[in-house]
C-alpha cells in the first residue's frame, strides 16, 4: 500500500514517458548519494520512481512475426 503523501507524486509520475522517468530517478538516485537524506522520505520515493521504471520498461526488440501455415 502506497503511503497516502505520495500517492500524488507517483500518480503524477505513472503519466511520464521512460526517458524522462528514468532521468528523475537517476537524479534523485545521484543526490541521494551526495548529500545523505536531502528530503524527507526520498527513500519511499526512488522506490516508487524505480517501480515505475520497471514497469514502463519496454522490450526494444522488433516483434516476432507469426509462424506461417503450410498450404
Amino acid at each position: 500500500m502506497a503511503n497516502p503523501m505520495l500517492l500524488p507524486l507517483l500518480n503524477w509520475a505513472r503519466k511520464l514517458r521512460y526517458p524522462t522517468l528514468f532521468k528523475i530517478t537517476a537524479a534523485l538516485f545521484a543526490i541521494t548519494l551526495v548529500v545523505p537524506d536531502p528530503i524527507p522520505m526520498i527513500d519511499e520515493i526512488l522506490l516508487g520512481l524505480g517501480t515505475l521504471l520497471l514497469a514502463n520498461w519496454k522490450n526494444r526488440k522488433a516483434p516476432i512475426p507469426p509462424p506461417r501455415r503450410p498450404r
